[in-house]
């Protein structure tokens, strides 16, 4: 099954169209990333998976079900979590007190501290200190436990790497290993396509709001040269 599903899905911004009808799967328990350059509609795609943008046309699907419309609350009861770019921490609040939002999914603070902490040992050694204090790298981790908190069956994770160090980014990309190991699926954005293919099933290549090629990351080298050279 796929736990995600457009098809022919347009997108628009003040009547400036953005995404031209685009057919996009993510089979579940799977990690697709989303690539391609700057201004692609990369971005949009994921809102509206989350629901954060309208669809002028087409169907979105989760698990098999049409979901144009629905609220973004709503896709969140139904297992989907967005990380947006930008990590979307409360910076002046301590590591645990932005973990404690996360208990109104109905998760006890300790159960998402222990997950947490299990996955982040660093965020254990940060968990008094104000989040917006911490590194670029810590925050983003931050982000991802509390997203990870509501047990997510889609994960969508927009720019993981923006700004990171390159060991920072390899630590946070062996955990979305991990995650997708237990099953969760995953639609990942990045603009620079060699810090995710090394864990990703499949991969999609979106240009000027098309997609331009779907296939493993094998299958893409000279397609993802042409989409960010120009060719």
């Amino acid at each position: 099954m796929n736990l995600l599903e457009f098809r022919n899905v347009r997108a628009a911004y003040d009547r400036i169209d953005v995404l031209f009808g685009i057919d996009l799967e993510v089979p579940a328990g799977s990690v697709v990333a989303l690539l391609g350059p700057n201004g692609a509609g990369k971005t949009t795609t994921l809102r509206v998976a989350a629901g954060l943008h309208p669809v002028l046309s087409g169907d979105v699907l989760v698990a098999g079900r049409r979901v144009n419309g629905t609220a973004p609350e709503e896709l969140a009861r139904r297992g989907i979590c967005l990380i947006p770019e930008g990590r979307g921490i409360f910076p002046n609040l301590s590591v645990r007190e932005n973990l404690r939002m996360m208990t109104y999914a109905g998760v006890t603070l300790s159960a998402v501290e222990a997950e947490a902490y299990e996955r982040f040992p660093r965020l254990k050694e940060r968990r008094r200190q104000l989040a917006g204090t911490m590194s670029g790298g810590e925050q983003q981790m931050l982000a991802m436990a509390r997203g990870l908190a509501t047990s997510p069956a889609l994960l969508l994770l927009d720019e993981l790497s923006m700004g990171l160090a390159p060991i920072i980014v390899e630590e946070l990309y062996s955990i979305v290993a991990q995650v997708a190991r237990e099953g969760v699926s995953i639609l990942v954005v990045e603009q620079f396509a060699s810090t995710v293919l090394g864990v990703a099933d499949l991969a999609a290549v979106l240009v000027h709001g098309r997609i331009a090629r779907v296939g493993t990351p094998a299958e893409l080298q000279d397609d993802l040269s042409k989409a960010y050279l120009g060719g």
